[in-house]
């Protein structure tokens, strides 16, 4: 079952709430001359199973990245410039601050929405109006093009498997399962000792990913477009509330102060083993969507090895 959801990844700490309007990858320790910036580093090592070539360009003033993908015997290479961390082609760097960075915060800690000060909720209610949300700036998807081999839909599909994902259908992009296949294994191996775990996977009723679609009052495509987003949709969840819009819909003032403890989760448990094998989880943007996990192994890497230490 697929439902329309995700808008953009703001995070639930008051200290990030809206970074993406401050937030700049320049603030990265960077050493002076022609270093390669930190968040490239952390972009190329977050997928081994891709080629760059990264070479600074004087004449942009920026570094030009060459992004090679093979599916089977097929080779496509992708120029980009870094941009600040957006990854834009050359002819869209004039219009750069149109897009967010591909590196931004994201909590490892669960998000406590009862800790939201009112100017905070404020902010939020005007931020998720249908005339802001029409209006936002969105992720660049020129990086995850090359990378999937998917500026398109035939090309896309031409990539996708259907695969069984605890036991239930799902078609996912091919680049995607290994890291699937860790997690799984791991969360099989924690339910015999964890009975949230176990209750986890009892509840669970599907395991939908691809989708071809735009974001709902955005006109931009889903990342399950791409196959690397899935939703897990529990068999019910006992009176609480799993997704942003539709907790609006009943409290349209204070949807974003839920507690935790009234939201329906996947579990503490199973959440850190996504993420520790390169998910992250829509539990954790202000505009919550509980049963939704991406694929964005940069955005683990960064968080852990880059802020984490500053």
């Amino acid at each position: 079952m697929q439902h329309f959801k995700k808008v953009f990844p703001l995070l639930f700490s008051t200290a990030s709430i809206f970074f993406l309007t401050s937030f700049k990858i320049s603030q990265l320790p960077f050493i002076p001359g022609r270093e390669k910036p930190e968040g490239l580093k952390i972009i190329e090592k977050s997928y081994p199973m891709t080629s760059f070539k990264s070479e600074y360009d004087e004449d942009a003033g920026d570094w030009k990245v060459t992004v090679t993908q093979t599916y089977g015997k097929t080779a496509k290479s992708t120029v980009l410039y870094y941009a600040d961390g957006r990854m834009l082609p050359k002819e869209e760097l004039a219009n750069a601050s149109k897009y967010w960075t591909l590196l931004y915060p994201y909590s490892f800690k669960m998000p406590e929405p009862e800790k939201l000060t009112e100017e905070e909720a404020e902010k939020i209610r005007e931020q998720t109006s249908a005339e802001k949300r029409a209006n936002l700036s969105g992720t660049p998807l020129f990086f995850f093009n090359a990378i999937y081999d998917a500026d398109g839909r035939a090309k896309t599909e031409s990539h996708l498997k259907k695969i069984k994902l605890f036991g239930k259908d799902s078609t996912v992009h091919e680049y995607i399962i290994p890291a699937l296949r860790r997690a799984e294994a791991r969360v099989l191996a924690e339910s015999k000792t964890d009975q949230e775990v176990k209750f986890f996977l009892d509840q669970l009723l599907s395991a939908g990913a691809y989708n071809w679609r735009e974001i709902r009052d955005r006109g931009s495509r889903s990342f399950h477009s791409y196959g690397i987003a899935i939703d897990f949709l529990p068999k019910k969840w006992g009176q609480k509330n799993i997704y942003w819009s539709w907790r609006r819909d009943i409290d349209p003032k204070n949807w974003m102060k839920l507690p935790m403890d009234r939201r329906w989760t996947p579990g503490e448990r199973v959440i850190k083993i996504f993420e520790e094998e390169g998910f992250i989880w829509g539990g954790k943007w202000v505009i919550w969507d509980n049963m939704h996990f991406e694929y964005h192994p940069e955005l683990i890497k960064f968080n852990s090895e880059v802020r984490g230490k500053n």
